[in-house]
């Protein structure tokens, strides 16, 4: 007994007990040999001593009382305050402290591992193969008439009434229990709420245990018992495969699932949380007209993946359309997803902003037809130095024609009528002009991740002819050989000098519609790049086609570099009709499709099959934030019909059936990891010797050199945490939950793709890590290097267009003579309208701010995850460090005078993939999450 005393410090007989009392379920992994084995080794204490001491003190706790001893502990419960209440919220607050004093109160119960015993027998047995795997496992008989978990009294929490009106962003509350030292050790918490109103239940400290402070984090809404019979379950941060589950906490871990995978029927109500399955029917409104219809996305016809089931009823005049809820109604969402306060108090500023630039453009519009169209460059850099209300001197005649104009005024005078100057003018305002910039975007820019290198001139596009006629490139030797310093077009190719973005194949389907639409006009593009001897790319060429059926007398042409003033035109326009593709494909396949909805579905699978206490939940919960209820304002109000995105982009109505060709034609899971990405575009290839595994082929390439960085920690990081949950194969294919969350993400939640072979096998731990770090990479580094840039880059207009409307015309046009007379202004003509320009500007605005709340890669907001496994902790802590060593080589690479594609005059260092950030539009920072 003695040496049983020193091995576990001064302890008392009381702690030796709950000690040994609580060790039931332990199961020999190295994680779990937490007690002895680093004791044995640093005492050097003989494996017979240890079996004989611990034989001894197992003889005196069985010679106990069975009634002996009981104890007190207690439970710290944290409660964030909302900052903002109505006066209902406030009345409902009184209301709850005043019966909270008779009765009505908030109710904890603790639960054990452990399942009530009839009798208590003990059982040790030692490894015989090494010292180091000595472990202890005692277990109690198991009662198999109740075969209930232990559970301890119910208490309430104490002074509700007197904290409940504190102002403090957060209150802890103390709940008292009284438990046999038998009880063992409590592995979850029930929770009952008696009052009138939901609270959000961060945190439960349980202390006075043996083995110190227990951990339960809980960040979710606990609402009325009154609304949702029944107790919330919250479970310890121990983690558990299933297999692994303490025997008394078996049926609460199904219990939850069930719950919140609910039965999949019925209207949601805003504080469920329920987790369900449904295809894309809600973005038009066909009772409102046909002009307002929008087909389903998902399905044999339109392929797509699913989103979050709301449960609302069908339109009038369209059983399989769901009825829309339209803005400021709040979209359903599971109550837990939905953004905290802070992160919704960031996002409606931003909303606010928008209407207020877009409600003074109209009223500008209605005075004066003249003002539908920016002028020149001067009107555009009034928005940002004087603001919409005193641009062209309508500022006294708008505000008499308000309502509230003294309102509007001190708006004004506030500056949420000014836009902030975007980042690309901060050191040159001419820099868009220039080509060199035009290519250097390709690679650094908001979309990086569409240039590809040439692989045969002229390209060839993969479009079928029976349908879309033959669709051989206008693009010929003569347009390009004269711009590759001396080399033939073969040796270019050979040496992998030319590049190209190719968005051909996939606008041409669509541009008949898109360009019979109001306001409209658009090109399938090609632009063919020569790398530099300096390793900046140089435009050569642009492609623009249109479809053989169009009226026009020239379905293709190329417009190559200017070598005069009218060439000079001409190649502004269709750089611009360039960047309008680019912006498109950009937002509605880049972002929208590969970030935000193609990962929904595997985010509501892992809700409905991976428990709270399941590891690989634990590792994935930080990179689901928020991303359900983004998505679900974006159907409300930026992808639905007369949304922003079709509001202010070429494609209009047809914006989603762009992104979901491309979901058909082209995405593939295997292929969405960085390395496989850069490969596919023929960016980088397999070299064993270089750091990552990969030879870019061109070396300053900022979007892939700073993020092989980033997917290389990631995948160090998940590699170790998947290694120490699954030590074989086995384990893996074992896993019932890991496995029917795979399987639900591919077989529910991308349905239409199921049978493809190229998904990813599932059937060992390396499969795994290689599955989670693909996911992490598209919810974190993908989706800032896609979303944090659009204003600094796109909120100057000019340099990236969301549409055009004009196309460039032909010395045949009538137009031409317009263009040939005042060229400028035919350019500002063929870009968005004013009330188009500044609605974008706004929302983009929106989208590329960080809330204060954020929370950045390498960050844990709530760090006692993993508080009881130290190896995980230490795992954690090295990804966190090599993030921050990321960032500072970031800085070195921008601060290098030979990286020109991220350094020199007038040129932006290339940050969006720096892992921090400031809140606000700062162009960099890795927020965790898809979570804007």
């Amino acid at each position: 007994m003695a040496l049983v005393r020193e091995l576990m410090g001064s302890s008392s007989l009381l702690e030796r007990r709950q000690f040994f009392a609580s060790s039931s379920g332990m199961v020999l992994k190295q994680r779990q040999r937490r007690f002895l084995s680093p004791l044995i080794q640093q005492k050097a204490i003989g494996r017979s001593s240890i079996v004989a001491a611990i034989s001894e003190e197992l003889e005196l706790v069985k010679s106990l009382p069975q009634k002996a001893l009981k104890f007190k502990v207690r439970a710290v419960l944290t409660v964030r305050n909302k900052n903002k209440e109505d006066f209902k919220d406030t009345l409902v607050k009184h209301l709850d402290a005043f019966t909270d004093k008779i009765g009505r109160n908030v109710i904890l119960e603790l639960v054990s591992n452990d399942f009530d015993p009839s009798n208590s027998s003990y059982l040790f047995i030692p490894s015989q193969s090494s010292i180091l795997f000595i472990y202890l496992l005692i277990s109690f008989s198991l009662s198999l008439e109740t075969k209930t978990p232990k559970k301890s009294n119910q208490a309430a929490l104490k002074d509700w009434s007197k904290k409940s009106n504190l102002k403090t962003e957060r209150v802890n509350y103390v709940a008292e229990f009284v438990v046999d030292s038998n009880f063992g050790i409590p592995g979850a918490i029930l929770v009952t709420n008696k009052h009138q109103r939901e609270f959000f239940l961060e945190s439960i400290t349980v202390q006075g245990f043996a083995r110190g402070p227990l951990h339960f984090p809980c960040n979710s809404w606990v609402q009325s018992n009154k609304h949702h019979p029944g107790k919330r379950i919250f479970f310890s941060n121990q983690a558990y495969l299933p297999h692994e589950t303490p025997a008394g906490l078996k049926a609460l871990r199904e219990k939850e699932l069930r719950e919140l995978r609910g039965d999949g029927n019925g209207e949601r109500k805003l504080s469920d949380r329920i987790y369900d399955f449904d295809v894309y029917n809600d973005l038009g409104n066909p009772d409102k007209g046909i002009d307002f219809a929008r087909p389903t996305l998902g399905g044999q016809e339109i392929p797509y993946p699913r989103r979050c089931r709301t449960g609302r009823p069908a339109t009038y005049t369209n059983f399989n359309a769901e009825s829309r809820v339209e803005k400021p109604l709040p979209m359903y969402v599971p109550r837990d997803e939905q953004f905290e306060e802070s992160k919704m108090t960031t996002f409606s500023t931003g909303r606010l902003k928008a209407v207020l630039h877009n409600l003074i453009p109209q009223l500008m519009a209605s005075i004066s037809a003249n003002n539908k169209d920016f002028k020149g460059f001067s009107d555009i850099d009034r928005l940002y130095s004087e603001g919409l209300l005193l641009k062209l001197g309508l500022h006294d005649e708008i505000l008499n024609k308000m309502p509230m104009p003294e309102a509007v005024n001190k708006i004004q005078k506030g500056g949420l009528l000014k836009f902030d100057l975007p980042k690309i003018l901060s050191k040159d305002k001419y820099v868009w002009l220039r080509d060199d910039e035009f290519g250097r975007q390709a690679l650094a820019g908001v979309n990086p991740v569409n240039i590809e290198r040439l692989q045969a001139f002229p390209p060839v596009s993969k479009l079928d002819p029976e349908t879309y006629g033959s669709q051989e490139s206008a693009l010929k030797d003569e347009h390009i050989s004269h711009q590759l310093s001396g080399m033939t077009i073969q040796e270019a190719l050979n040496t992998n000098r030319l590049y190209i973005i190719d968005y051909h194949d996939i606008y041409l389907p669509f541009l008949d519609g898109m360009n019979a639409l109001d306001g409209r006009k658009s090109y399938a593009t090609r632009t063919v790049f020569f790398l530099t001897d300096l390793g900046t790319l140089k435009p050569i060429a642009i492609e623009l086609s249109l479809p053989p059926t169009s009226s026009t007398s020239r379905p293709k042409r190329v417009v190559t570099p200017p070598v005069d003033a009218t060439s000079y035109w001409l190649w502004q326009l269709a750089k611009a009709h360039v960047c309008s593709n680019d912006a498109g494909v950009h937002q509605l396949v880049n972002h929208w499709l590969r970030t935000h909805a193609a990962l929904e579905p595997f985010i509501l699978a892992a809700h409905r099959q991976l428990s709270a206490m399941h590891p690989i939940f634990m590792l994935l919960d930080p990179h689901m934030r928020y991303t359900l209820e983004i998505n679900a304002l974006a159907r409300q109000s930026l992808i639905s019909v007369d949304g922003v995105i079709e509001s202010c982009f070429t494609p209009g109505r047809y914006c989603m059936e762009i992104s979901a060709a491309a979901y058909k034609s082209s995405w593939r899971f295997d292929l969405e990891s960085l390395p496989a990405d850069l490969i596919r575009r023929g960016m980088a290839v397999r070299d064993p010797t270089q750091p990552h595994g990969l030879k870019l082929i061109v070396d300053d390439y900022p979007y892939a050199t700073d993020g092989l960085m980033i997917w290389e920690a990631i995948e160090k990081w998940v590699h170790k945490y998947v290694a120490h949950y699954y030590q074989d194969a086995n384990q893996v294919c074992s896993d019932k939950e890991l496995q029917a969350w795979y399987t639900e993400s591919i077989n529910v939640g991308h349905e239409d793709l199921r049978h493809e072979d190229w998904w990813p096998t599932l059937a060992t731990p390396e499969d795994l890590a290689s599955i989670l770090t693909t996911i992490i990479w598209l919810a974190s580094a993908q989706h800032a290097a896609l979303n944090f840039g659009q204003y600094p880059y796109g909120g100057y207009i000019p340099n990236r267009p969301p549409l055009m409307r004009r196309l460039i015309p032909d010395e045949k046009d009538p137009e031409y003579s317009i263009f040939l007379t005042d060229p400028q202004k035919y350019f500002f003509c063929a870009l968005p309208s004013l009330l188009q320009a500044t609605k974008f500007m706004a929302v983009v605005d929106t989208l590329s701010t960080h809330s204060p709340d954020e929370e950045y890669l390498g960050e844990r907001n709530h760090p006692s995850i993993w508080s009881c496994d130290a190896e995980v902790i230490e795992a954690f802590y090295e990804f966190s460090s090599e993030i921050r060593h990321i960032e500072k080589e970031i800085e070195k690479r921008n601060a290098d005078p030979q990286r020109r594609n991220r350094c020199g005059a007038g040129v932006l260092p290339y940050e969006l993939l720096a892992p921090s950030s400031e809140p606000g539009v700062t162009c960099r920072g890795v927020p965790n999450s898809v979570s804007i």
